[in-house]
């Protein structure tokens, strides 16, 4: 399962900031995950559960904050929200997007003790 892969590397990364910055507890930890990461949000949810248990980060509140896609439309020449990778430009209808944002997966911050 890709998503207990990440959430092994989420928490490895949480144990690293608590060790380099002498907390012993995670309470709360936010993640901004883009519509293009490619993460299914409740397999990830159910991973984090698992791999937490035991650790100092057990019983933390997972939040996940879902971010925008934005692409620039080469034909408008202007940056444009999209929601799926190859959909057309919302404002002109054309199909020349390079995807700007929105692939996104990592932590915005931890409240520790």
């Amino acid at each position: 399962m890709h998503e207990m892969s990440i959430c092994e590397s989420i928490l490895q990364i949480m144990e690293d900031q608590a060790q380099a910055q002498n907390f012993t507890k995670i309470e709360k930890v936010r993640l901004e995950i883009g519509p293009f990461s490619g993460v299914e949000l409740e397999a990830l949810r159910f991973g984090f559960e698992v791999v937490t248990r035991n650790t100092l980060a057990e019983n933390c509140v997972l939040e996940i904050i879902e971010t925008k896609g934005q692409a620039w439309c080469m034909e408008c020449a202007d940056t444009v929200q999209i929601n799926e990778r190859y959909e057309a430009c919302p404002k002109c209808g054309g199909h020349q997007l390079q995807v700007s944002s929105g692939d996104e997966l990592r932590i915005k911050d931890m409240e520790v003790n």
